[in-house]
């Protein structure tokens, strides 16, 4: 089956997601988030979309944790969809800039309550003595705070990929793949069709 060419690709993009969305997966929006530290070693993990849009992949963390600081020393990244029972995958590349505060203040005032005090409670990719020492910083924030509203820590917020260059991978018979490329070029994209 071949890729049908799109004028942008964010627009295939929220296509190919609204349908992995619907398709039974249990987090569609997990995908894989590759970062380096400053000597070129590459890491990788599993975070969740929260924003796409023409400006870019939007993902929310710790400022302070191992992501965060190899972005903070070399702000490009890679970002890997795969959506199994459509035999689909995304891969995207581009720089990284950090969402404005309101966006990501709004953002936080959205989450679970729970997960905004777990956000000031863990010290994230940080050693800990074990897991008593996070629930201990659990409890502290959760009686800090009371029942009153949970400002954002000044050390979390999000992270937009600005892509570069977007592939779309679909599965075919026999491993013959189709994959098309998109590249940034100029205001607009070029594609181009490329082996499997």
């Amino acid at each position: 089956m071949s890729i049908p060419e799109a004028a942008n690709p964010i627009e295939l993009f929220k296509t190919w997601f609204g349908e992995a969305q619907n398709c039974g997966l249990k987090e569609p929006t997990s995908m894989t988030l590759a970062t380096c530290d400053p000597s070129g070693m590459p890491s990788a993990r599993i975070v969740l979309l929260k924003v796409v849009n023409d400006e870019g992949f939007v993902f929310y963390t710790n400022f302070e944790s191992q992501k965060g600081l190899e972005l903070a020393a070399n702000p490009k990244a890679a970002l890997c969809f795969h959506w199994m029972p459509l035999g689909r995958q995304v891969r995207v590349q581009g720089h990284v800039e950090r969402v404005s505060d309101a966006e990501a203040d709004a953002y936080f005032a959205s989450r679970p309550r729970d997960s905004q005090i777990g956000a000031w409670a863990s010290t994230q990719s940080r050693p800990m003595a074990g897991r008593f020492e996070l629930e201990k910083q659990v409890a502290a924030f959760a009686l800090k705070f009371g029942v009153g509203k949970i400002s954002r820590p000044p050390f979390w917020g999000g992270y937009r990929v600005k892509p570069e260059r977007i592939e779309f991978w679909q599965e075919g018979h026999f491993r013959l793949h189709d994959r098309l490329v998109y590249a940034r070029s100029g205001d607009g994209w070029s594609t181009q069709r490329i082996f499997p």
